[in-house]
């Protein structure tokens, strides 16, 4: 009997930012891309800041993760992220003026540890920026 969806969740200091039953996720490692589908092997991995997508019934979701842990067992795949954030939580003009700020910033850097801070601070921006241009359908199934 194959497993038919994987359960999500994606839980911040402040919230539980998602609970629901998926097709598959594709998430951002340090390493790089990694996607889960149904019936995972068991592991877990340190995510880098990026955007994880949601892809559930031919539909994609995108939501921007800040760094933190992913667990897969037993068909959940628990995501402990210091942040996490839907297009529409995303302030665009905030987030063009952070990478603007970013990018001005380490053209007049030339200590190691500014620089490594605003490169992070440019990311994160630009994750941000991408995430945001897309919209947000919450047609998800919830786990009850």
């Amino acid at each position: 009997m194959s497993v038919k969806k994987l359960c999500l969740k994606i839980i911040t200091p402040a919230q539980v930012k998602v609970e629901e039953f998926v097709d598959m996720v594709i998430m951002r490692c340090i390493d790089g891309d990694m996607g889960i589908l149904p019936g995972h092997d068991a592991l877990s991995t340190a995510l880098d800041l990026g955007i994880l997508r949601i892809i559930n019934d031919g539909n994609e979701r995108k939501i921007a993760v800040y760094g933190g842990l992913a667990a897969v067992r037993d068909n959940i795949l628990i995501i402990l992220t210091h942040d996490a954030e839907w297009p529409g939580d995303i302030d665009r003009a905030r987030a063009e003026v952070d990478r603007e700020n970013a990018e001005r910033r380490l053209q007049e850097r030339t200590d190691d540890i500014e620089i490594q801070h605003d490169q992070i601070l440019l990311r994160r921006a630009l994750v941000q920026i991408e995430v945001s241009s897309y919209t947000y359908d919450d047609d998800s199934e919830s786990v009850d």
